[in-house]
């Protein structure tokens, strides 16, 4: 009984994150015999979030409801990928590529096929506008 009052006391309370009141929501619910489908529904997620948030709290407790956003924080490019992609920027592309200048999809292209150093032409573009290139 002590933990649905904990529940109940981070659905209402005032400085709470909107993630932490669908967690505790879903145990909550899930406590009261609500099926996890209908959960689901309500709260705008899927049913194996409804499970995994379930047994989170059951592992863990208040604690398990937590953090670990999924995926985390995206894995930032090297520095060593950066400042190859403007040497290469600045060189003139070797003669077997039939270019006579880089292309932001060429260059990453090119990095695939012979470095094995995958970034988008997106990000190669904004290196140059970052760096004022122009190829």
């Amino acid at each position: 009984m002590e933990q649905a009052a904990e529940l109940r006391e981070l659905v209402s309370g005032r400085d709470v994150l909107a993630d932490m009141v669908t967690r505790a929501r879903i145990v909550l619910w899930s406590g009261e015999g609500r099926r996890r489908k209908d959960i689901a529904e309500l709260l705008g997620v899927s049913p194996p979030t409804v499970g995994r948030w379930k047994t989170r709290y059951a592992d863990r407790g208040l604690a398990g409801l937590e953090g670990d956003r999924p995926g985390g924080p995206r894995e930032q490019v090297p520095a060593r990928v950066r400042a190859r992609v403007i040497a290469l920027t600045r060189m003139t592309p070797p003669d077997d590529t039939g270019l006579s200048h880089w292309s932001t999809r060429e260059l990453a292209k090119y990095l695939k096929r012979t470095e094995d150093i995958s970034v988008s032409w997106h990000y190669i573009a904004r290196i140059w506008r970052e760096e004022s290139l122009r190829p």
